[in-house]
């Protein structure tokens, strides 16, 4: 049975992603500069999510 690519990140990653955010807001810094982890966490997400979706795309 062949699976359809569906342009989703993988589980191990999504675990580990949510595991990251949670805890850099619970053991974030105290002081936000311009440098938000959980920004850039978010942002880093959304990088790896449009790359999956085009390899979607490109094999179906």
């Amino acid at each position: 049975m062949a699976r359809r690519p569906s342009g989703r990140l993988p589980l191990g990653y999504r675990i580990g992603w949510r595991f990251r955010y949670v805890t850099t807001g619970v053991f974030g810094p105290a002081q936000l500069g311009s440098d938000d982890p959980q920004l850039r966490l978010r942002r880093e997400r959304e990088q790896r999510l449009e790359a999956a979706r085009a390899a979607a795309e490109a094999e179906g």
